[in-house]
């Protein structure tokens, strides 16, 4: 199956709800291509970048289950062009 590339932005709002994102995320790690976490101390939140390279369905999956997490939000990002 033909995988594109893409980014999912996540900014973490409520800590009780990291366990399910590393959840998903330990779920996903075949498609996982790296990941960087940064804590916002001032904002008290963290911020999330995962980077994968996936068939179309499994970043629409893994995404919709990290976007239905109380206290997270995310935003995916798709490469332009399927190679």
């Amino acid at each position: 199956m033909e995988t594109r590339i893409a980014v999912i932005g996540i900014v973490v709002e409520k800590e009780e709800s990291v366990e399910e994102l590393n959840e998903i995320l330990h779920d996903y790690r075949e498609y996982i291509i790296g990941r960087m976490g940064i804590p916002y101390h001032k904002r008290n939140v963290s911020i999330i970048s995962i980077a994968v390279d996936a068939p179309q369905p499994v970043i629409s999956a893994m995404s919709g289950k990290i976007g239905k997490l109380k206290g997270i939000s995310s935003k995916t990002a798709y490469q332009g062009v399927s190679l």
